[in-house]
């Protein structure tokens, strides 16, 4: 009889940045890492709208990595086909996900709207959202939290522990330990998404390490940013001042498409700096995020788990993000009521890759007005209108109305909160092949020619062999 074997199965980030999802087969159990949405392209409804790759009635548990929609996003359709095992997580990722859930299934039903009018004075049909609020409180009964570096058994012979991935707050890689019907135990770490080192407020990342003589089976690490290294922080913050005093000067208006939990926080606390430092102006800055206003007030709530500069600015009295001196606009009518100022202002919008949210509406009505900057401070997704603008486009569709680009736009991919390949190598160093171990390489999260990239490195510099770019759908065998 052949020995049982662990089967780990790719439904997401497989070829691409977004939708994370990754399911776990001992023979015996089952458990899902991560679920979440497929951004940007034109298929990307029909992807999230795919009828799940597994049986749902086999499943013991989720483990989630972070908060991000990308890794998350989904979570209202297994609940609304019936899941009801628990859904583990960081204490401050269980505080995330209401936040995020709630905006996404917002956002979904308000799109959904906006397309069903237009549908229906096309003769078409209406347009379902994927889901609604209604499909988010089930989810949320789920939510149960474990802290760092604390194995806990999430389904019979599967244990996992969380250590710090440094990307947001509460974010996380895993060691996944299965055991196998025949009492062998197979290791699985997941990076998660894997934030760079020496950045502000986040502590850096902690790869899993088992016992120092033992390797684990499996490696499963992030890409995003395989094939290239940022611009040094330093030089980023200095050109973002440089803009930034240019802008007030002109008296332009500074659009930031920020993801609420990660970068808004980013570009918050480096604005901060800049003022108090007299290295540009004062200005008027808008959040205009009610998630990323409520994700800002945990950043309070868990201190513990920030760097440990900001817990002695804390410790000190004194406000790193500098949250009591920027306007935070609540309602849609104050969010509207932005456009119609004139002169120098900061308006941080989610979301991050430009794909929904307010930043959508800031960017209709100011895009074609030379008077306008966009600053864009992460990663974009293949398709996302943030990817059109970063290529250069002269003109863009929004809503469905063709958008002149006349406004400045700004990449600075210093602030990304993704690990750089020399960042990405120096974590995946902790797993090089050793002796007779030799560890499997499976590099997702990343479009090809970053994962290729990352690839030819690792295996160049580190050693692995046989390295697994998985397509969407694709298993391996341990």
């Amino acid at each position: 009889m052949a020995a049982p074997q662990l089967r780990v199965s790719f439904f997401g980030a497989s070829g691409e940045v977004t939708g994370s999802c990754y399911h776990i087969d001992t023979g015996t159990s089952q458990v899902l890492i991560d679920f979440g949405l497929h951004q940007g392209g034109s298929d990307a409804d029909v992807r999230n709208q795919r009828q799940l790759p597994f049986r749902l009635d086999s499943l013991e548990a989720v483990v989630l990595t972070h908060a991000h929609i990308d890794h998350i996003g989904r979570l209202p359709l297994l609940c609304r086909q019936g899941f009801r095992k628990p859904i583990y997580a960081t204490p401050a990722t269980c505080k995330l996900v209401p936040i995020l859930l709630e905006d996404s299934a917002q956002l979904q039903e308000n799109d959904a709207l906006r397309q069903s009018r237009k549908n229906a004075m096309r003769g078409r049909p209406e347009v379902k959202p994927l889901y609604t609020p209604k499909d988010v409180p089930p989810v949320l009964t789920l939510l149960t939290p474990v802290e760092y570096q604390r194995p806990r058994q999430v389904a019979p012979g599967i244990t996992v522990r969380w250590t710090e991935a440094g990307h947001i707050l509460g974010s996380a890689s895993l060691e996944v330990t299965c055991t196998l019907a025949d009492g062998s135990k197979k290791v699985v770490v997941f990076s998660g998404d894997l934030g760079p080192r020496g950045v502000p407020l986040m502590k850096d990342p902690e790869p899993p390490l088992m016992d120092a003589d033992k390797l684990p089976d499996l490696v499963i690490c992030e890409s995003t940013y395989g094939d290239r290294d940022h611009r040094r922080l330093d030089d980023t913050v200095e050109e973002f001042a440089g803009i930034l005093r240019e802008a007030m000067w002109d008296k332009d208006k500074v659009l930031i498409p920020a993801f609420a939990i990660g970068r808004s926080q980013t570009m918050l606390y480096y604005l901060n700096e800049l003022t108090n430092s007299c290295r540009c102006p004062k200005f008027d800055v808008y959040l205009d995020s009610p998630m990323g206003a409520e994700a800002t007030k945990l950043y309070k709530q868990f201190e513990k788990d920030l760097d440990g500069a900001a817990r002695a600015l804390v410790a000190a009295g004194e406000d790193p993000l500098g949250i009591d001196h920027i306007r935070i606009t609540q309602s849609g009518d104050e969010s509207r009521r932005i456009n119609d100022l004139r002169g120098s202002m900061v308006i941080i919008a989610a979301s991050g890759m430009c794909t929904g949210g307010r930043i959508m509406h800031h960017l209709r009505h100011n895009l074609y007005k030379r008077d306008c900057r966009v600053i864009i401070a992460g990663f974009q997704s293949r398709g996302s209108l943030g990817r059109r603008l970063v290529e250069g486009a002269d003109e863009v569709r929004i809503f469905g109305e063709p958008i002149v680009v006349r406004a400045k736009i700004h990449t600075l991919g210093g602030f990304s909160a993704h690990a750089g390949q020399t960042d990405l190598i120096r974590w995946l160093e902790n797993y090089r092949p050793r002796g007779n171990q030799t560890p499997k390489l499976v590099l997702t999260h990343g479009e090809a020619g970053p994962r290729m990239a990352l690839r030819d490195l690792a295996e160049s510099k580190l050693g692995f062999s046989r390295t697994f770019l998985p397509e969407w759908g694709a298993s391996l065998l341990v």
